[in-house]
Formats: structure tokens, sequence, C-alpha cells
């Protein structure tokens, strides 16, 4: 059974840092593009990072230059290095990924972030 589990959400100061992981767990993940996603209150849920089975990557312009989405298609892995964080990053964080050729999009059930001094 396919499904995505998140960890790595935490309460950080203005500035810092965190590392979020998401596992994938059936098959097939390794060539599903993969992403993440945040929800913040009364906000709509947005695309942080996209990464493809190839490499290819897209970033929401409020966090170029600081996050850096990784993955790991031998272990069915995936990260996101988040630096210099703000207020503004606080969200539930959502780990994703689509397979094109199913058109079924999977979720983790999400990790909270949040930045607050």
């Amino acid at each position: 059974q396919e499904h995505l589990v998140e960890s790595g959400g935490d309460l950080v100061q203005p500035g810092g840092s965190l590392r979020l992981s998401c596992t994938a767990s059936g098959s097939d993940f390794s060539i599903a593009t993969m992403g993440w996603y945040r929800q913040a209150p009364g906000k709509e849920r947005e695309l942080v990072a996209a990464i493809t089975n190839g490499g290819r990557i897209n970033y929401a312009d409020s966090v170029k230059g600081r996050f850096t989405i990784s993955r790991d298609n031998a272990r069915n892995t995936m990260h996101l290095q988040m630096n210099s964080l703000k207020p503004e990053d606080t969200a539930v964080y959502y780990c994703n990924a689509y397979k094109s050729w199913l058109r079924i999009n999977y979720w983790g059930q999400g990790t909270q972030v949040t930045v607050s001094s």
C-alpha cells in the first residue's frame, strides 16, 4: 500500500534551519515527481518545491536561495533543507508524489513547522 510519511517539523527561531524528510512506501515512487507543499492557517495549500525523477527542480519564488530539495531514488526518500527561516514560513508541510502515468497524487499527513522567537 502506497503512503508517504514526513518528519522533521519543529519550532525554530527566525534565521534558523530545519531539514524535513519524506519516506515513500510502495511501488514506483522513484519515477514519480515529488514535491513539498505547505499550508498556513487560513491560506490555500501552495507548492514549495518539486523535483522530477530526473532531478529537474522547481522552487516557489518565496523560498528560492533559502530552501533546497533533494531526493534519493534508491531509498525512496526526499528531503527539504530549509535555511534562513522566516515567520512567514510557518505552516504544515506536506510531502507529495505524483504518478503521472496513473494521474494519481499521494499525500503525507503533514508535519508542522513553526518559526517564532
